[in-house]
């Protein structure tokens, strides 16, 4: 099948400024997710940027570029920028792979592509993975994701969802994991039907959106369906902080 895989770079970030031309071994981060992107089934791969310096230096690695606007709110009006500005067609696909995912498996960019192909009903197509610990039930930075038996999502959630009632009602301040529960923790990446963010740029931010910080439930608030499935593989986390940078050398270092 064919698909398209977009990198948005921003250089802005409050907690990590320039975050995209950090170094790696000697490359800029920027380019370790592109050429995990490239190891995809992808047939292009583009970076999405507002910033000359990053434009640059991505051209300069050989990338294909396209200039976006430095005014888009979300990262998903600047996938839609892109898709407008190089024409692509409404029933393409394309995978949304963040910038500060370096480790990002090629692996999972082909599932999620290949899931939303499979899925008709699906204009959205995205992945999960198990939460096995009681820390990562209750952050409210772990984004939680319910599904139905077809896999379509029913809702997405900083709150532990479902909230298992009565285990927390017998022990409000219990320290290890309820039972009988697969939850499951959702993961960031995302392969759009190209209608599907044609129509999200026209749609005002939903109230529900904004009170969980949740752009994906703006989607769904529209009658949009997405669908979940299990990563085939887990990706490590991205880098949000100079903290993760340090963590992910010190992975690299070990050859992964």
């Amino acid at each position: 099948m064919s698909f398209a895989v977009i990198i948005p770079a921003r250089f802005a970030s409050t907690r990590f400024p320039g975050k995209p031309l950090a170094d790696l071994q000697g490359k800029p981060m920027v380019q370790h997710v592109y050429e995990r992107a490239c190891e995809s089934e992808a047939s292009r791969v583009l970076i999405a940027t507002d910033n000359q310096q990053i434009a640059d230096v991505a051209s300069g690695f050989g990338a294909e570029v396209c200039m976006t606007s430095a005014d888009h709110p979300s990262g998903t009006d600047r996938l839609q920028q892109v898709v407008s500005d190089l024409g692509f067609y409404a029933d393409d696909i394309v995978v949304n792979v963040q910038g500060d995912e370096p480790l990002v498996p090629a692996r999972i960019i082909n599932q999620v592509a290949h899931n939303l192909k499979a899925e008709p009903e699906a204009s959205i197509a995205t992945l999960s993975e198990p939460i096995t610990d009681i820390e990562s039930l209750l952050n409210p930075n772990v984004v939680k994701v319910v599904s139905d038996i077809r896999g379509m999502a029913l809702y997405f959630s900083r709150a532990p969802i479902p909230w298992p009632r009565n285990e927390f009602a017998d022990d409000p301040s219990r320290s290890s994991m309820p039972l009988d529960f697969p939850w499951q923790r959702h993961i960031g990446i995302y392969a759009y039907r190209v209608k599907l963010l044609n129509d999200f740029v026209k749609w005002s931010p939903a109230a529900v959106e904004e009170t969980e910080c949740l752009e994906q439930l703006r989607a769904m608030w529209n009658g949009a369906r997405i669908h979940v499935a299990e990563a085939d593989e887990q990706p490590p986390a991205g880098v949000d902080t100079p903290e993760d940078l340090e963590r992910l050398r010190r992975l690299l270092e070990q050859g992964l």
